[in-house]
């Protein structure tokens, strides 16, 4: 008849059902009530539908009067639908200690099309050797790199201090109402 893929669980229609009684839904989703499963069958018959289980775990089960190609044909995009959604990701964007202003600018601006996808910047500068003791003009850096920054930004992590010089979290900000004044 039909394999089901592995892992996903499969929907019983018609005389694969086994419960002596189900709940009915019709094709328009209006309930028509707990039948016997041979009453419930005759009426998808005479429809010219299938009678197909959606859930089992109810008491008694509830049945749908549906076409099952229809209804897998919804079941799949329903899937596709919860699988599109965006999933945020924390996207690095390492700046140097020696960095150029046109450098900060190419940076921020890679890291607003990270944030306008949804996604987190996470802009870190990393200091070594006798740069660190140059902590300030790195902290300065950061505070530049978010001037460049054009879309509305919230800053989720102030600037901190790690082992290995600064970073800080910044993701995507909603757009401010104008006022007029």
């Amino acid at each position: 008849m039909f394999r089901k893929p592995f892992g996903q669980k499969q929907n019983r229609i018609n005389h694969w059902i086994k419960a002596p009684e189900v709940r009915v839904v019709d094709e328009r989703g209006e309930q028509l009530g707990v039948l016997t499963i041979t009453d419930a069958l005759n009426l998808a018959r005479d429809r010219g539908l299938d009678l197909v289980e959606v859930t089992d775990k109810a008491v008694p089960p509830v049945c749908k009067i549906i076409d099952f190609g229809k209804f897998q044909y919804q079941k799949e995009k329903k899937a596709k639908e919860i699988s599109k959604t965006h999933k945020v990701e924390v996207k690095n964007i390492r700046l140097s200690f020696n960095i150029a202003k046109h450098d900060i600018e190419m940076k921020a601006a890679q890291a607003q099309k990270f944030m306008a996808k949804g996604d987190r910047v996470r802009a870190e500068i990393v200091l070594r050797g006798r740069e660190k003791a140059f902590g300030h003009m790195a902290k300065q850096k950061l505070e530049e790199f978010k001037t460049f920054i054009k879309i509305p930004t919230i800053v989720d992590q102030p600037i901190v201090r790690e082992p290995r010089g600064f970073y800080m979290l910044l993701s995507k900000g909603k757009k401010e109402k104008e006022t007029n004044d």
